[in-house]
């Protein structure tokens, strides 16, 4: 890295409780692609943008290895116990890059993870213009008022008020310093110790594609800006599966337990039609099946429930920039009935998929008495799996 050069510093670190989940917000697919992932994209991308630099938290080591597999990351750096601390990390691993760290660095939140180009310009354009410190800002728009209790305080003046975002442009020179200088202050961003260094700081317009993944809702609106930006077409995947009767009380169909006089023949739990429904998704996005993945001569999945298959190819869409859409299955047997139990196994297979169960169709139907499934010998499974993907 040679001097006058510029660095993305993307800040990874933070846990994101607001948000929920199994996993800190940047690394929860947004349209299938993590949101650090995106903020990664957009910044190699970027003109005049010559490294990414990450900082992360070491208790999260694996799932950022996993959203930046691939990616020519410059600096992989560990985090501290609070943002401010992270952010120093990342900016004294950038001061001893050899032979010459970047002149400019920017910082920017991971869970803004659309960044368009002119944003990054704008900023680079303001230090190249002589600012000490740049960042994108908007004005407020919305009446403003103190809070009280669970209600309304006094309005504020909203006039000359500005809602600041990343990424926030800096010499690096400066802005370690600055975080050095000014350790035992909590900042609430790196502009603020910019301001407390005495550096002139510049605001460039914001953009409301910076917006900030905080709850479930921003997550909607930023996949609907994602979509908005790149339109999706949509693929289909069709899967089928046969099981045979064999000794047993029960069948499992769809992950749900149904009472039968027989069980199914299986290497795993033999669910047909989850069976059915896995090869469906990967076909949907030319994934494979699910012979491919788990290999009935594999001991490790003998018995195994298929909602194991099930989770693997909705991961499998994810990681191909694929969001599941819909899926229908039909099972096909002369018993044992399957309607008493549809509505259980709508609701499970929703809830597997993480999808609405509007977007879920189970029905079954018979042969009238022909061939293998009309004699009562087994249950055979078809699905069919929707799935929108960008271009």
């Amino acid at each position: 890295m040679a001097a006058k050069q510029a660095a993305a510093l993307i800040m990874a670190a933070g846990r994101g409780d607001r948000f929920g989940g199994a996993a800190p917000k940047q690394y929860q697919p947004l349209l299938g692609v993590t949101p650090l992932a995106r903020a990664i994209d957009a910044f190699l991308a970027a003109p005049g943008i010559d490294a990414v630099c990450c900082v992360y938290a070491p208790e999260s080591e694996a799932e950022f290895r996993q959203a930046s597999a691939g990616r020519p990351i410059a600096l992989a750096v560990p985090g501290g116990a609070t943002r401010q601390e992270s952010v120093r990390n990342g900016l004294e691993a950038l001061a001893a890059v050899t032979p010459a760290p970047p002149e400019y660095v920017l910082i920017h939140d991971a869970a803004r993870p659309l960044v368009p180009a002119p944003v990054i310009a704008a900023v680079l354009a303001a230090l190249d213009g002589g600012a000490g410190a740049a960042a994108r800002a908007l004005p407020l728009a919305d009446t403003t008022a103190a809070q009280d209790g669970d209600g309304f305080g006094p309005e504020i003046d909203r006039s000359g008020l500005l809602r600041r975002q990343t990424p926030q442009g800096f010499r690096l020179a400066q802005i370690l310093a600055a975080h050095r200088a000014h350790a035992d202050v909590q900042a609430t961003d790196d502009i603020a110790l910019a301001r407390l260094a005495g550096l002139r700081t510049v605001a460039t317009p914001g953009s409301m594609a910076l917006h900030k993944l905080t709850t479930p809702d921003d997550k909607d609106m930023l996949e609907a800006m994602i979509e908005a930006a790149a339109p999706t077409w949509t693929s289909v995947g069709h899967g089928f599966d046969v099981h045979a009767f064999g000794p047993g009380d029960s069948v499992m169909l769809c992950g749900v337990p149904i009472p039968h006089d027989q069980g199914l023949v299986g290497h795993s739990d033999a669910d047909v039609a989850m069976h059915a429904l896995t090869d469906a998704m990967l076909g949907a996005v030319a994934a494979g099946d699910i012979g491919q993945l788990f290999p009935p001569s594999d001991p490790q999945w003998k018995g195994a429930a298929s909602r194991i298959f099930l989770e693997r190819a909705l991961a499998e869409i994810r990681e191909r920039g694929g969001r599941l859409d819909a899926v229908d299955v039909t099972v096909i047997c002369e018993r044992p009935k399957v309607g008493p139990h549809r509505e259980a196994m709508r609701a499970e297979l929703a809830r597997l998929l993480e999808l609405d169960p509007t977007r879920v169709n189970v029905k079954a139907t018979t042969t009238e008495r022909l061939g293998f499934t009309g004699r009562g010998e087994g249950i055979a499974a078809m699905a069919t799996a929707t799935v929108a993907r960008c271009r």
